[in-house]
């Protein structure tokens, strides 16, 4: 594993994350910058610990959780994005909704946390191929600075992505918070059948 492939994972990795932070900026447009930095780094820092945790845990305890991650991401991102969704109906009907419009909170830790998780369960399992290309062909650094890298593209590219999400939100703050749940939720299905393919 040279360093363009591992630049390369770490791209195809931090796409997820990517995804999510785009969400996050349009269901909170008005966001300050400073939570950009605390979004992108909550998704660049489980980028970082999940190829660790991979590597040092090996290919029976990654194998394992490897099995159950596309269902959880599912379940996570499902819930977050149904979650939304249903608020956004609520907020249009009216009545109820109006009131939870009022009193309807930003992003909080726990949501920020859940999506960071979610996003980096693919992770674990490259921290298992980089032990594997360790013995044979070698890795370009040691393996806690490859996954590094990884957190660091990670947390670059998702940086991007809440600021993106956020003049698009801040455009289209209407519909927004349902397009983010509607994302949230593509990208849970598509972790899901990737991980049954």
């Amino acid at each position: 594993m040279g360093l363009w492939d591992l630049i390369l994972i770490a791209v195809a990795l931090s796409m997820d994350a990517f995804a999510a932070g785009m969400s996050d900026g349009m269901a909170e447009w008005d966001m300050p910058s400073a939570k950009h930095i605390v979004i992108a780094f909550a998704f660049g820092l489980f980028q970082f610990l999940m190829p660790v945790a991979g590597y040092y845990a090996g290919s029976a305890f990654a194998g394992l959780v490897a099995k159950i991650a596309p269902y959880l991401s599912f379940a996570l991102l499902g819930f977050i994005g149904g979650r939304a969704v249903v608020g956004y109906e609520l907020e249009r009907r009216g009545g109820h909704g109006a009131m939870l419009k009022k009193c309807r909170k930003k992003l909080g830790a726990a949501t920020i946390f859940t999506q960071a998780v979610a996003t980096s369960m693919d992770a674990l399992a490259v921290g298992v191929t980089m032990l594997a290309a360790e013995k044979s062909a070698g890795l370009p650094f040691h393996a806690a600075a490859c996954a590094l890298l990884i957190g660091l593209i990670t947390f670059s590219l998702s940086l991007v992505a809440v600021r993106i999400g956020q003049r698009a939100g801040n455009r289209y703050a209407e519909r927004a918070e349902l397009l983010g749940g509607f994302i949230l939720i593509l990208i849970g299905t598509k972790l899901l059948l990737e991980g049954l393919a």
